[in-house]
C-alpha cells in the first residue's frame, strides 16, 4: 500500500505540475495518473488501497466541503434563495429528461433503462466545482451578485436528488416499483441533512467557547482534528440510519461548517479555512487519481460517436434547465453562461455508482457504465479547462480583491 500511495503522491503531483506548464487544469493530469496506473491499463496500485478507495474519495470530498461551508456566508445565500433551491433539481430534471427522449432511439436501449442511464449522468461534480468556487470566493469573482455561493448550494444538493432518483430507478429496473415515499426521501435527506449538520456545528461552538472560557485553549490545528472526528460521524450517521431514514451526511458536513462559520471571530474561521486549504493539497491528489482509477478505460471504445452525441445532447438540455432557474435574476449574459459551465462537469458520482447496474446484472449496464466514463473524461477536463479560461472574463470582480485570482487545480 505505501508503493501506490507514493505513485498517487509523487506521479500525481507531477502530472499535475506537468498540465499546469501547459496551462491546462491540474486535475487532468491526476486523472490521466489514475487512469495509467489503475487496474485497467497498467495495474500499478496495490489492490489494497483500491479496495478502500470509496472511503479515501469520501474524506478528500469531506475536507473540501468543510472548507466550503467555513467560506459559505448564509446571508449570501439569501440573496439567491429561489435560483439555489431551483438548481438543486432542475438541470438534473432537463438532463434525465434529454435521456429518456432520446437514448432509446440513440442508444437502443428501453426508457426504463435510460431513465437509470439519465440518473447515473445526471450529477455534477462537487469534487470539480467546489475547489473553484470556493477559489472565487476568496479572489472576490462573482461574489457581489453570490455566483459561487449559488453554483456551490445547488450543486451540494443536486447529488442528492440525483442519488436518491438513481436509487428508485434501480428498483424498477430490477422490476420492483416506485412509492411516494421514495420520492419523499429527497427533501427529508436534504432537510435532516442540514438540521444534523446545524446542530452538530452549534455543539461544537459551544465546545470551544466553554473550553475557552474555562481557560482551556484548543489550538487551531486541534480544532481542525476535532471537526474531521465530528464530520466522519456525520457520514457514519447517514449509514446507521440508513434503511429507516434518508439523512445525506456530506451536507450535514458543510451545514455544520457554514454554522461553525457564523458562531465563530473571523480570524478563528479564516484559521480553519486556511489549514482545511492545506489538506486539501493532499487530499486532492488522492481524489482524483482515484477517480481516474475507478475509470474502466475499456468501456469507452464500445460507445462509440453515438455515446458521445447523447452526452453532448443531454448538456444542452442541463444548460437549459440552468437558464431557467437564473430567469428572473439580474444576471449579465456572461454571469449566466458562467453558470451553465459550472454545471457541466462529472466525476465522482459518476465514478461510484456508473458500475452498479452492471454489477447487478442489469442488461443495460455496460452501455450505462461506458457512457458514465466518457462523461467523465470529456466533461472533467473540459468544464475546468472552461471554467479556469472564463472566471475572469465572465464574472465580476469585488472592489478591494485587486491581486488575487489564479486558480492553481
Amino acid at each position: 500500500m505505501t508503493t501506490s500511495l507514493a505513485l498517487i503522491f509523487l506521479a500525481g503531483l507531477a502530472m499535475a505540475a506537468i498540465c499546469q506548464r501547459l496551462k491546462l487544469p491540474r486535475i487532468i493530469g491526476m486523472l490521466l495518473t489514475g487512469i495509467l496506473a489503475g487496474p485497467y491499463v497498467l495495474n500499478f496500485l496495490d489492490p489494497s488501497i483500491l479496495s478502500i478507495s470509496p472511503d479515501l474519495r469520501q474524506i478528500a470530498l469531506i475536507i473540501i466541503l468543510l472548507k466550503a461551508g467555513l467560506s459559505l456566508n448564509p446571508a449570501d445565500l439569501k440573496k439567491v434563495g429561489r435560483p439555489a433551491v431551483m438548481m438543486a433539481f432542475i438541470p438534473a430534471c432537463f438532463e434525465i429528461a434529454a435521456f429518456l427522449l432520446f437514448a432509446p432511439s440513440i442508444l437502443h436501449i428501453t426508457e426504463t433503462e435510460a431513465l437509470l442511464m439519465g440518473s447515473v449522468l445526471a450529477a455534477v461534480s462537487p469534487a470539480v466545482v467546489v475547489p473553484r468556487m470556493v477559489h472565487l470566493i476568496e479572489t472576490g469573482y462573482g461574489t457581489e451578485q453570490s455566483i459561487p455561493q449559488l453554483i456551490m448550494a445547488g450543486a451540494s444538493c443536486d447529488d442528492i436528488f440525483v442519488i436518491v432518483l438513481f436509487t428508485t430507478f434501480t428498483r424498477i429496473a430490477q422490476g420492483g416499483s416506485a412509492t411516494f415515499f421514495d420520492f419523499a426521501n429527497i427533501p427529508v435527506s436534504i432537510l435532516l441533512g442540514i438540521l444534523l449538520g446545524s446542530i452538530a456545528g452549534w455543539l461544537l461552538s459551544l465546545f470551544f467557547e466553554t473550553a475557552y472560557a474555562h481557560k482551556h485553549y484548543v489550538r487551531n490545528s486541534m480544532k481542525v482534528i476535532i471537526v474531521l472526528g465530528v464530520s466522519f460521524t456525520l457520514i457514519a450517521i447517514e449509514n446507521w440510519l440508513k434503511g429507516f431514514v434518508s439523512v445525506s451526511g456530506l451536507l450535514a458536513v458543510t451545514a455544520m461548517a457554514c454554522v461553525l462559520k457564523i458562531k465563530s471571530t473571523d480570524f478563528v474561521s479564516r484559521r480553519l479555512s486556511e489549514k482545511f486549504g492545506k489538506l486539501w493539497i493532499a487530499a486532492e491528489v488522492i481524489l482524483f487519481v482515484l477517480v481516474g482509477a475507478a475509470v474502466d478505460i475499456r468501456y469507452t471504445l464500445s460507445a462509440g460517436g453515438a455515446a458521445v452525441g447523447m452526452i453532448f445532447l443531454a448538456l444542452i438540455f442541463r444548460s437549459v434547465g440552468v437558464t431557467l432557474c437564473l430567469s428572473g435574476t439580474s444576471f449579465t449574459l456572461k454571469e449566466r453562461l458562467f453558470c451553465m459551465i459550472a454545471y457541466l462537469p462529472k466525476a465522482t458520482v459518476q465514478a461510484a455508482i456508473g458500475s452498479v447496474p452492471l454489477a447487478l446484472g442489469l442488461s443495460c449496464g455496460k452501455i450505462i457504465l461506458s457512457v458514465a466514463v466518457l462523461a467523465i473524461l470529456i466533461t472533467a477536463p473540459l468544464g475546468a479547462v472552461v471554467m479556469d479560461i472564463t472566471y475572469k472574463k465572465f464574472l465580476r470582480k469585488a472592489p478591494g480583491l485587486e491581486g488575487k485570482g489564479q486558480i492553481s487545480s
